[in-house]
């Protein structure tokens, strides 16, 4: 069976430095930190930090007074900011900086006075949390169809902005909608979409084209993973969504002679190297990683952190 890993796969930038604050974290101030929901999206990495000390909550309430808190890669409302302030909570923000830049920008885009239309999946942590750190009239839009029923007249000036999990091939049909639907319309750089999500798509769709199977290593809750998953659909080839080695199948790879895999952004190499390895159990296994792009950005940490 030939294996072939995708480039680039797994942690991305933003991933690696929440990661890296809760470990530092930790290591300065003893166990027992708490942490505002999933670092990551990923079980496998909690349930690590966990061993080491952290403990997840999913509100404020939860956490006892004085305790060190840390707000999730996916970024938080400005109401749960303001709460761990009133209660003097010593807060450690791993909010992703593109992450933040989106806020940022929505901010900047509501002062001057437009409706914000945020391209976006109901429901997603990050998406909550943009949706709350953007004053003003913000609307959530999942596709061109979610643009038509917009309550908004076509002269009201619009701002669009959108959920860093979402590539620009994925975001192309909303834009295209919003411009067509709006005659003053402004909106990010497509340099403003996240790398690693826009790089991992396309190295699945590289992958899809040399492959009879594909494997995405990542949560089911993981949205950048589960695109990845439909992405390799779409082109036609079967493609599984798997925590780990161990959801993994011998009746699947009956007559395959070939298979990708790739992870999500939240998903720790060793889950590739565990799925590789399992694999040879089946089959003699030819081992090979994809020609793609090699990502050198790292964020840093926060100031008392680094």
């Amino acid at each position: 069976m030939r294996v072939l890993l995708a480039r680039p796969r797994g942690f991305c930038a933003g991933v690696d430095r929440a990661i890296a604050i809760v470990e530092h974290a930790i290591r300065r101030h003893g166990p027992g930190v708490h942490v505002r929901h999933e670092i990551v999206h990923n079980r496998h990495v909690v349930d690590s930090l966990a061993r080491q000390g952290a403990v997840f909550v999913e509100t404020l309430d939860e956490v006892p007074d004085g305790r060190v808190t840390i707000f999730s890669a996916h970024g938080v409302p400005r109401d749960v900011e303001q709460d761990a302030q009133r209660r003097g909570l010593p807060v450690i923000d791993a909010t992703c900086p593109l992450v933040t830049r989106v806020h940022v920008e929505g901010r900047r885009y509501a002062a001057d006075g437009r409706a914000i239309l945020l391209i976006g999946h109901a429901g997603h942590p990050e998406v909550i949390g943009t949706v709350g750190q953007i004053p003003g009239e913000v609307h959530l839009v999942a596709d061109a169809v979610a643009v038509e029923r917009l309550p908004l007249p076509r002269d009201r000036r619009v701002a669009f902005v959108t959920q860093t999990t979402l590539s620009v091939d994925d975001t192309r049909a909303t834009i295209a909608a919003i411009r067509a639907r709006f005659d003053d319309v402004v909106g990010p750089e497509t340099r403003d979409i996240c790398y690693a999500t826009q790089n991992r798509q396309a190295a699945v769709r590289a992958l899809a084209a040399e492959v009879e199977m594909l494997l995405v290593i990542g949560a089911a809750n993981s949205s950048n993973s589960n695109r990845l998953r439909e992405i390799g659909e779409d082109c036609g080839v079967p493609t599984r969504l798997i925590p780990d080695a161990s959801a993994l199948r011998a009746e699947w790879f009956a007559g395959i002679g070939s298979v990708g895999i790739t992870a999500g952004a939240s998903a720790p190499e060793h889950l590739v190297q565990d799925v590789a390895a399992a694999l040879s159990h089946w089959a003699e296994v030819s081992l090979e990683e994809q020609a793609g792009v090699t990502e050198d950005i790292r964020f840093r940490l926060p100031a008392g952190l680094a």
